[in-house]
């Protein structure tokens, strides 16, 4: 866990000097594009605070999408729209769980991203 929240230190630390895409992991939806939906599952024993999606091109997994305080219990999922394309996934939690993916999504389809232990 501790690379896991270096990285989302490390990011915020380059964010001032000029490499914002790169770091936050660019925008989920791109301007004209076809978009698609990432499914998060949790089927660990841990609460997932965090989800990072950046553009396969970024140089980390850039910053949290989820909203302040927001949590996906076990059994629960979110889903995220984003444009379609290849997505680098990074789920985890404060407690001790971390999974990361690299997917494609089509324009129009889905990928189911499931969280265990």
């Amino acid at each position: 866990m501790k690379m896991f929240f270096g990285a989302v230190a490390a990011a915020a630390m380059l964010l001032a000097t000029g490499c914002e895409s790169l770091i936050t992991g660019g925008p989920l939806l791109r301007d004209g594009e076809p978009t698609g939906i990432i499914r998060v599952v949790n089927q660990s024993s841990h609460t997932v605070d965090a989800v990072l999606i950046s553009d396969c091109d970024a140089s980390t997994y850039g910053l949290n999408r989820m909203g302040d305080g927001e949590k996906i219990y076990r059994g629960e999922s979110r889903d995220f729209t984003v444009s379609a394309g290849c997505w680098d996934v990074d789920a985890g939690s404060v407690s001790g769980v971390e999974a990361r993916q690299r997917m494609t999504v089509d324009a129009g389809g889905g990928v189911e991203y499931t969280v265990t232990d």
